[in-house]
C-alpha cells in the first residue's frame, strides 16, 4: 500500500538543468523558460556542455525564503560543477543532494563536489540499491558497466548519508523524495537487460527499485514532479506521487522517461495514452527519452511541450525574479 505524506505546499519553484544531452544556445525563452543570456563575445566565454547525463538544481520559494537542493549530478566528473560556474549556480546554497538512483550518467559528478559545498555535513540522500553493481547487457552481445557510487569514498569526503527505501520529506516539508516506486500498471515493465553482481555472480536485475523522484506541491498549480530515468516508468512515477500525496493535478514532469531504444520504443503509444489522462500543463523530457519518443510529445501535446537544454531555468508558480 502506497504510504501517503503531507507536503507542504511551495509558492513556486525553479528548475535549473545543469546537466542534459542536448544544448541549443538558440532556444528561445517561453512562458515557464529562461534561457542563458547570449552575450556579443559569447564565443570568448566558458561554454556550457551536453553529455549523457542529468543533473538538476531546484529552488524553491516559500514565505519569502529561497531553499535550494541538487537532483542528480551528472556523468563526468567536472561537468555538473563547470556548468554551475558558467550558470553562477553555488553549490553552498545546497541545502541537501538527492540521487534518482545508482547509475553513473547520475551520481559520478559527485565527485569534488563536496568540498565546493563548504565545510559542512550535506545530506545525500538515496535509496539502498543505489549501491548495487550493475552491467547491461545488449541483445547483440555488448555489456557495459555500469558501476555504483562509492560508499566509501563519499563517507570519507564527509557526506551524511540517508539510505531510505521509503519517502523523506526534506526542506521542512517542503519536498518529497518518493523512495522506491509502485510498479501499477502492465506496460513500464523495468530494464529487462539489466544485471547486477551478486555472490553467486550476475542475476537479473529487471526492476531499479532504488529510482526515485522529487515532488512539489505548487500553491494552486499542482504537482512538480522530477525524474532522473523513470525507470519505474514516468508513468507509474506520476500516478505514485499522484497517491503518495493525494494532489491529482499535476503542474509538470521534468526528467527523463527511458523511452529510447528498441526495448522501450514499443512503449510509447501506452505511455502517450496513459499522459493525455493525467493532463500535465507541462512536460520537459530530457536524458534518456529518446528522439522519437520527444518528437511524438511535441506533435501530440504542443501546448504542454517544453523543450530540455542545458542551462535553461524553468519557474513553476509565482515568486519575484531574481
Amino acid at each position: 500500500m502506497t504510504e501517503r505524506v503531507k507536503l507542504e505546499p511551495v509558492d513556486a519553484v525553479d528548475i535549473t538543468i545543469v546537466v542534459d544531452n542536448t544544448i541549443d544556445i538558440l532556444a528561445a525563452d517561453t512562458e515557464v523558460t529562461k534561457r542563458p543570456p547570449l552575450k556579443w563575445e559569447w564565443y570568448k566565454n566558458e561554454q556550457l556542455r551536453a553529455e549523457h547525463g542529468y543533473s538538476l538544481v531546484a529552488t524553491v520559494h516559500s514565505a519569502g525564503r529561497k531553499e535550494t537542493i541538487l537532483y542528480d549530478a551528472g556523468l563526468s566528473r567536472d561537468t555538473a560543477t563547470h556548468n554551475m560556474d558558467v550558470l553562477q549556480v553555488s553549490p553552498l546554497d545546497f541545502r541537501a543532494v538527492v540521487l534518482s538512483h545508482g547509475h553513473a550518467d547520475h551520481h559520478s559528478g559527485l565527485e569534488g563536489l563536496y568540498g565546493r559545498a563548504g565545510q559542512r555535513r550535506m545530506p545525500l540522500v538515496l535509496h539502498p540499491d543505489a549501491w548495487k553493481e550493475r552491467r547491461v547487457v545488449f541483445l547483440t552481445g555488448v555489456e557495459i558497466r555500469l558501476p555504483p557510487p562509492s560508499k566509501h569514498d563519499l563517507a570519507r569526503e564527509g557526506w551524511e548519508i540517508a539510505e531510505e527505501r521509503g519517502p523523506t520529506l526534506l526542506l521542512d516539508g517542503k519536498m518529497l523524495v518518493t523512495g522506491q516506486v509502485e510498479r501499477a500498471n502492465d506496460f513500464e515493465k523495468g530494464f529487462p537487460i539489466q544485471q547486477t553482481r551478486t555472490a553467486s555472480g550476475w542475476e537479473p536485475d529487471i526492476w531499479i527499485w532504488d529510482d526515485q523522484a522529487v515532488v512539489l506541491h505548487v500553491r494552486g498549480k499542482g504537482l512538480v514532479i522530477l525524474s532522473g530515468c523513470s525507470h519505474s516508468g514516468s508513468i507509474n512515477v506520476m500516478r505514485h506521487a499522484q497517491k503518495m500525496t493525494g494532489v491529482s493535478k499535476i503542474q509538470a514532469f521534468v526528467g527523463g522517461m527511458h523511452l529510447t531504444g528498441g526495448l522501450f520504443e514499443r512503449i510509447i503509444p501506452s505511455t502517450l495514452d496513459e499522459l493525455a489522462a493525467i493532463g500535465p500543463d507541462y512536460i520537459v523530457p530530457g536524458h534518456c527519452t529518446g528522439w522519437k519518443a520527444a518528437s511524438l510529445l511535441a506533435t501530440k501535446f504542443p501546448a504542454a511541450f517544453v523543450q530540455s537544454n542545458v542551462g535553461t531555468t524553468l519557474r513553476f508558480g509565482e515568486a519575484p525574479r531574481v
